[in-house]
């Protein structure tokens, strides 16, 4: 396409001046003047009112836009157009991945719940019954669990594990299992540590049989609890008694 244009002055300016398209308008003065376009050959003469473009043909109206246009302006201008856009998306991906992520949170939570219950459980065998078979560690795991169960002891392992009450005698809060008292307790027993788990993790699922016929209560053979006597006595595993 060939362009050329030149500005012409209304009589009362008196000569006439070459100039090039894109700072044609720019250069004439205010009043009326004539610019003439070569577009693809044909001639066109546009009348200028106060540097306003008057023209009825809507087609040489948006040419002559698009080359007074500033190019570099209207890239710059794009871009930032487009960074909405680029942030609704976003955010419309991450509302769309929100579902996922509410329902991967609750069950990732649930299982470190789990996890944290079954070593406390099995912290208490270790400690309880380290050095017994199987059955008295199950035995020992079991009346932790069925605490849990009962209304009388808190909802959770740790808590049952961790327990403290009143101790009219002693005046003072007491540990329900004596270990807990302790300022540092120690797995360095890493087999045993190993069997513990073990025991604590089928006791938490119910993957072993329960003997203990609802037991909440036990102690070494070697002493006599005044407790005991109101208790109802159950079985002896081990190196304990157990009662409910």
């Amino acid at each position: 396409m060939g362009i050329a244009a030149f500005g012409q002055r209304t009589p009362h300016g008196g000569n006439d001046s070459q100039c090039r398209f894109a700072t044609c308008s720019h250069a004439m003065p205010a009043g009326r003047a004539t610019l003439v376009i070569m577009l693809n050959s044909r001639r066109y003469s546009l009348r200028l009112v106060d540097y306003r473009l008057v023209v009825h043909d809507w087609a040489l109206r948006l040419r002559y836009w698009w080359l007074l246009l500033e190019k570099d302006k209207l890239a710059l201008r794009s871009m930032l157009g487009l960074i909405p856009l680029v942030i609704v998306a976003a955010i419309w991906m991450s509302v769309d991945a929100l579902p996922s992520v509410m329902a991967t949170r609750p069950a990732a939570l649930e299982a470190q719940r789990r996890d944290a219950e079954i070593h406390c459980l099995a912290l208490n065998v270790y400690h309880e019954a380290r050095g017994e078979p199987k059955a008295g560690q199950y035995a020992v795991a079991e009346v932790a669990m069925n605490r849990v169960a009962s209304r009388r002891f808190p909802d959770t392992v740790c808590e049952v594990v961790y327990e403290k009450r009143w101790d009219r005698i002693r005046k003072r809060h007491v540990g329900a299992f004596s270990w807990t008292e302790l300022e540092a307790v120690s797995t360095s027993d890493e087999r045993a540590w190993q069997r513990a788990m073990e025991v604590a993790g089928d006791a938490y699922y119910a993957k072993a049989a329960q003997r203990m016929g609802g037991a909440l209560f036990y102690h070494a053979r070697h002493i006599r609890p005044s407790w005991a006597r109101k208790k109802v006595r159950i079985a002896r595993v081990g190196r304990h008694i157990f009662y409910k």
